[in-house]
């Protein structure tokens, strides 16, 4: 059998275990949540001047802040961006 067709089998398996609940196959994608409001305030920003220099929907901010909400992956990746490079975060935004 070819390398293709054991891996295919495998993880055919794989699945068929995960579905029945046995084994240790299930496999787990962790999103650190960065702390916006220190970052925020960090940067010595309002809600409303944060929220306009990095585009990002002021009442979105607010529910990350107050814990009604928690930032995707993407936007997790976005403000840790922000953290380590503000100012370049905020001139690739500025338009031409």
């Amino acid at each position: 059998m070819s390398s293709f067709g054991e891996d295919l089998i495998a993880a055919m398996q794989e699945a068929a275990a995960h579905a029945q609940g046995k084994g240790d196959v299930a496999r787990t994608h962790t999103i650190e949540v960065p702390d916006v409001k220190a970052i925020r305030e960090q940067l010595g920003l309002s809600q409303q001047a944060f929220a306009s220099a990095y585009r990002i929907p002021l009442a979105i901010l607010k529910g990350w802040e107050q814990g009604r909400r928690q930032p995707d992956a993407t936007a997790s990746a976005y403000l840790a961006v922000i953290a380590r490079l503000p100012a370049q975060a905020r001139d690739a935004l500025r338009v031409a």
